[in-house]
């Protein structure tokens, strides 16, 4: 069977086999003409199957029948198709596909993503268009600023549907379901028919035909499989013993989390083999030219998080790599889909520490397949201090306030506990880098050893050996005399009345006061008796 027995016109024919394809897939050859018929579609196939032309071609010979146009044209901000995908690297792969297909078509179209800026994306819909591919979050938020019309969307395409709902962008995809007329044509694909996306098809298509090509679940069988049973630890140098000994020119790494496929990365590069890292963190520019690289053999590695499971088209590719299990089965055979695509041959190999074990048995009794165990011969385990090496090691303050002054604070403990200060000096040496101490931390320790032998001596301090006569005001250790009237109404205030000018000092006051407030004796407390009255801070000075 050939593309032109589909009802394909000559212009897409001539286009599919400048891509390279001859002969329609299983589910192209279901798909195409249920499309051209009008009904709604609902396709469940493994990735790899030819999905995309599937829907593209057949929607585009709906828009160009026969190659040429049939007459109706979107108006400003309006899209006659629209295809929604749930990653920012699907959408561009399909919208890659959809021009690769029209090249002898006046077809408008355009993709849009978050990630990037919005105001290009607006600019490419004002005139309308025949086919927008879009993510969810992104096309609501341009539906929002009036900046697309969906009242006249005739053809609705939801591609990796299961993957959609699985990301949680069902209420996405239910808000822009209401922006859509009732009458239109509704296209669904997914890889596998779960519950949900069953539940899904009831409530959004109408009387579908349903294509189902492989047994739900199952893996590929021309991709071989092995797992490698080995310690967390010693993964990372197992990868790099497999790539470089196997002499692996391509391969995909799936981790299951952002920083394990950074981690990842940056160990490969740093052993000479070069890697990338792409996940939801990465900005859509670095993701972008690293897939590019990946795809034109520029790079070697690339590691990815579950965001490239699904959809991502890499030509030849032979390695695909599970780091780690995926905590849903399915995903598995969504990852090593990746290799062994358009019949060709692959393999995919899985690192299993002892507590992914539960992790492995569900995947081989959903596979119904038991995995081969790969030989580990030739591979020799890190040693402890390389892993210990590998860590990162925790930041520490060799600079700025707060490291100064624990340097001090440290200093000046070591030095006052030594009775005599000789250990100061030892403690001093290191307070080279201090900004407050100004090296002081050897002079700081033995003054406070100094003191610590004094007070054990039994001698007084500095200020203790001058005797404060009768009438002086008290002097705090380390504060001058006061030696004016401002200076000593300013203490007065700041100490609460508690200190009176010479003059006013009368020592046996206070012993015959028994309470009176304020101390001077000549003014009776309120209520009377011999309870103390709260004392009021001078804000006069003395009367």
């Amino acid at each position: 069977m050939s593309f032109a027995s589909l009802g394909l016109s000559d212009a897409l024919v001539r286009a599919v086999a400048a891509t390279g394809y001859t002969t329609p897939t299983p589910v192209q050859q279901q798909a195409v003409p249920a499309v051209l018929e009008g009904r709604d579609l609902m396709v469940a196939a493994q990735t790899g199957t030819g999905k995309t032309a599937g829907f593209a071609l057949p929607v585009i010979e709906r828009l160009f029948p026969n190659g040429e146009s049939d007459g109706q044209r979107a108006k400003p901000k309006q899209v006659r198709v629209l295809v929604l995908t749930p990653t920012r690297e699907l959408a561009a792969q399909v919208h890659d596909s959809i021009r690769a297909y029209a090249t002898e078509l006046p077809l408008k179209s355009a993709c849009i993503f978050g990630g990037v800026g919005a105001n290009p994306q607006m600019k490419a819909i004002a005139p309308g268009l025949d086919i927008l591919v879009a993510c969810p979050g992104r096309l609501l938020d341009l539906v929002g600023q009036k900046a697309v019309d969906l009242s006249q969307v005739e053809i609705l395409v939801l591609d990796e549907a299961d993957r959609m709902l699985d990301m949680g962008f069902v209420h996405d995809v239910k808000k822009v379901i209401a922006k859509l007329p009732a009458k239109r044509q509704n296209l669904l694909f997914s890889a596998t028919f779960s519950k949900d996306i069953v539940d899904l098809a009831n409530k959004l298509l109408d009387n579908p035909a349903r294509i189902e090509v492989t047994p739900p679940n199952t893996t590929v069988e021309r991709i071989n499989q092995k797992v490698y049973r080995v310690a967390a630890g010693h993964k990372r140098a197992l990868v790099a013993h497999l790539v470089t000994q196997g002499a692996w020119e391509q391969v995909l790494i799936f981790t299951r989390t952002k920083h394990g496929a950074n981690r990842l990365a940056e160990y490969l590069v740093k052993n000479g083999l070069p890697a990338a890292a792409i996940h939801g963190n990465k900005s859509q520019s670095a993701r972008t030219k690293a897939l590019a690289d990946f795809k034109a053999n520029s790079l070697r590695i690339l590691v990815a998080t579950d965001i490239a499971a699904r959809g991502l088209d890499i030509d030849q590719l032979p390695h695909v790599i599970n780091f780690e299990l995926p905590n849903v089965s399915e995903d598995y055979v969504h990852r090593i889909g990746r290799t062994g695509r358009a019949g060709r041959s692959g393999e995919a190999v899985s690192l299993v520490s002892p507590d992914e074990e539960k992790l492995l048995r569900a995947i081989e009794r959903m596979t119904k397949q038991r995995i081969d165990e790969g030989s580990l011969d030739g591979f020799e385990p890190p040693a402890q201090a390389e892993l210990n090496n590998d860590r990162p090691e925790r930041p520490r303050e060799q600079n700025g306030r707060g490291g100064q002054q624990r340097n001090n604070r440290g200093q000046g403990q070591q030095g006052k506990r030594a009775g005599n200060g000789q250990s100061a000096q030892k403690s001093g040496n290191g307070g080279n880098g201090n900004g407050n101490g100004n090296g002081n931390g050897n002079g700081n320790g033995q003054q406070r050893g100094q003191r610590r032998n004094e007070r054990q001596r039994g001698e007084q301090r500095p200020h203790q050996q001058r005797q404060r006569a009768a009438g002086q005001p008290r002097v705090m250790p380390g504060i001058h005399e006061p030696e004016d009237a401002v200076a000593l109404e300013r203490r007065r205030q700041a100490l609460g009345n508690r200190i009176e000018a010479p003059e006013e000092r009368k020592p046996a006051a206070r012993k015959q006061n028994n309470g009176n407030g304020n101390g001077n004796g000549n003014r009776k407390p309120n209520g009377g008796g011999n309870r103390k009255q709260r004392e009021k801070p001078a804000l006069l000075g003395a009367r």
